[in-house]
């Protein structure tokens, strides 16, 4: 049974970092056509937009746009901050901090 166990985690060790380091292997020591190297920048803003965008959106299930969804009206802000200034952490500190802030204001409204 353990034979088992030990098949399925180096057959996941290998289908996990097969895709990865393949290409890095592959193109270690080319050059990149420079429109190639220009539409791979777009890669992590997008995924970073597909993670982001349901949890800013969806809530219970819906689609919310309101005033009362903290976590769409906080984002705004903190991407101005991420886009103007570049800064990881004064993007997350701006961020918890507009959240709770709304968190505190928004009931008293």
């Amino acid at each position: 049974m353990h034979e088992n166990y030990l098949l399925i985690l180096l057959g996941m060790t290998a289908v996990t970092y097969i895709p990865r380091v393949l290409p890095l292997w592959l193109l270690t020591k080319r050059e990149l056509p420079n429109a190639l190297r220009i539409w791979l920048q777009y890669i992590p803003p997008a995924i970073l937009a597909a993670l982001l965008m349901p949890s800013l959106l969806v809530q219970n299930e819906l689609l919310n746009l309101n005033w009362n969804n903290t976590a769409l009206l906080a984002a705004i802000p903190t991407f101005y901050v991420a886009y103007r200034f570049k800064n990881t952490l004064l993007t997350i500190f701006v961020g918890m901090l507009v959240v709770g802030l709304l968190k505190w204001l928004l009931p008293l409204i």
